[in-house]
């Protein structure tokens, strides 16, 4: 549903923008075609196969991209938050989305109109090299999971899984519990595993003190040992 949250502008003006030092000339043409709306949890934002109406920018709240292969099996890609952009990929490629974005829970989207994007674009250099720079990190990071989620053996993908969801959605107030919950089968398409394996890897990690597993909560006891078995590949 559409929302006239005056934080959406945040997409624009926040300091973690990439839109952050264009020119307010610039910003207006951004403001003056961009809807803002509000998504409740398991909601989905966009479908693979879709057509990109406009760059998603993610205002509050938390946001999984999956991808169905085979036997429609899905894998999530990302898990994005403030001030994430979503789809981008789709929009510049001039192609479909070849994932669909889901909300974990209630959150707010920005979407800015293709173009008035390119039109910015095309004026200012410096933002089209701040889009070059995150798309090909983007590569990189994507790169990185692909060797990982192949070649490491289930308890280090587990392990890497855990602490990469620690880097970006961080902890709660207590610096130890996961500030994201997800289902046993999230974390199992986030590992590319299935959900059974996924499950006894995290009761094992419990048993040896490693996490400590309240419902959808992860506890991450021991970060070291996490580290070190993520590192390790076994």
């Amino acid at each position: 549903m559409p929302n006239n949250d005056k934080d959406c502008l945040s997409c624009i003006n926040s300091r973690k923008s990439v839109f952050y030092s264009i020119s307010k000339e610039e910003k207006e043409i951004l403001r003056a075609k961009h809807v803002c709306f509000l998504y409740r949890k398991g909601e989905i934002i966009f479908h693979q196969g879709q057509e990109p109406k406009g760059l998603i920018c993610l205002v509050k709240g938390k946001v999984k991209v999956f991808s169905k292969g085979i036997n429609d099996k899905e894998q999530i890609i990302r898990m994005v938050k403030p001030i994430g952009l979503i789809g981008y990929r789709a929009v510049f490629a001039h192609e479909k989305h070849r994932g669909t974005a889901v909300v974990l829970e209630d959150s707010t989207v920005v979407s800015i109109d293709k173009e008035s994007l390119f039109n910015t674009l095309r004026m200012n250099g410096e933002l089209g090299l701040k889009f070059a720079q995150l798309i090909s990190k983007e590569l990189g990071f994507s790169n990185q999971r692909t060797i990982s989620l192949t070649q490491k053996h289930i308890r280090a993908r587990i392990a890497e899984s855990l602490l990469f969801l620690k880097d970006i959605y961080g902890f709660e107030k207590d610096n130890k519990t996961l500030n994201v919950y997800l289902t046993r089968e999230e974390i199992a398409s986030l590992s590319n595993m299935n959900t059974s394996n996924a499950i006894r890897t995290l009761s094992s990690f419990s048993k040896d003190n490693i996490i400590k597993i309240e419902g959808r909560k992860i506890v991450l006891i021991d970060l070291l040992e996490l580290d070190m078995i993520s590192n390790s590949g076994q």
